[in-house]
């Protein structure tokens, strides 16, 4: 089976993932994984689905024909991980929001070796005050070498008010970011 990922976006309307559905099963294909979100009236996903070697072209060429409807979606082929699992680390953060606050993270995390897996953001108001609270959610995956320790100081160096937490990461394969002992 090829695994192809695809990433979709389109002004948001019921039925959309619908469309995605019936395109991918009309060429015995199978829907493996997806994240899905309505962001300022577009709907925004991206997933990974396998097809035969036999039905690949054609269900490429019926996605891009969604074009027409309004979807525009973008194929690419899926890399095979070789390489042995990282260690696996949800982080969880929350502090004044400012311009640059996602470059200067991800700087960051960059400049030790990390990779970013899953990323979630959103700003919210503060619960007594009328401040924007930048808060982010993440799945991690760091390098042998590093400690939780100097990740968390390194996050905690961009900011006195960023509140950081890491966890180790249990896997439940259903999408979920848990830590740990978490249920």
């Amino acid at each position: 089976m090829d695994v192809l990922v695809l990433t979709i976006i389109a002004p948001d309307q019921p039925g959309l993932v619908e469309q995605l559905a019936d395109c991918v099963a009309e060429r015995g294909g199978n829907w493996l994984e997806s994240r899905m979100s309505r962001m300022a009236g577009q709907f925004a996903g991206i997933l990974s689905v396998s097809v035969a070697p036999e039905q690949r072209e054609a269900l490429v060429a019926q996605l891009k024909g969604l074009d027409v409807r309004g979807m525009r979606v973008l194929v690419a082929e899926s890399q095979i991980e070789q390489a042995p699992k990282p260690q696996l680390i949800q982080l969880d953060l929350l502090g004044n929001d400012r311009p640059g606050i996602v470059r200067d993270i991800t700087r960051q995390l960059t400049r030790l070796g990390v990779n970013v897996e899953r990323l979630s953001t959103d700003v919210r108001a503060a619960p007594m005050s009328s401040e924007q609270l930048f808060h982010t959610t993440a799945l991690l995956a760091l390098p042998p070498a590093l400690e939780l320790d100097t990740l968390r100081q390194s996050l905690e160096t961009l900011a006195d008010d960023l509140m950081v937490e890491l966890a180790a990461y249990r896997d439940n394969h259903d999408g979920q970011v848990r830590a740990a002992g978490a249920a």
